[in-house]
């Protein structure tokens, strides 16, 4: 992405006042904090699977969607 280069200030100001910092930003680097994924491994038996799927299908996510979803809630619940 070819950016072009502002002073933090300038940047700042920018955007506080509601313009379009977008040519400023390369957002190939960009990251976000305490988001990066890590993979965990699940073993569910045929029947879990099934009746996730049809979930998934009835909430119109994939599976993956709805599996992190739950566990969210849940996670939200009990914290």
């Amino acid at each position: 992405m070819n950016t072009k280069t502002i002073d933090a200030k300038a940047f700042d100001t920018a955007f506080d006042d509601g313009e379009d910092v977008s040519a400023h930003v390369d957002c190939s680097t960009a990251r976000r904090p305490g988001l990066a994924k890590r993979r965990a491994n699940i073993d569910f038996t045929d029947q879990m699977v099934r009746r996730l799927d049809i979930e998934a299908q009835r909430r119109g996510v994939t599976r993956q969607a709805l599996i992190k979803m739950s566990i969210a809630d849940r996670l939200d619940r009990v914290a």
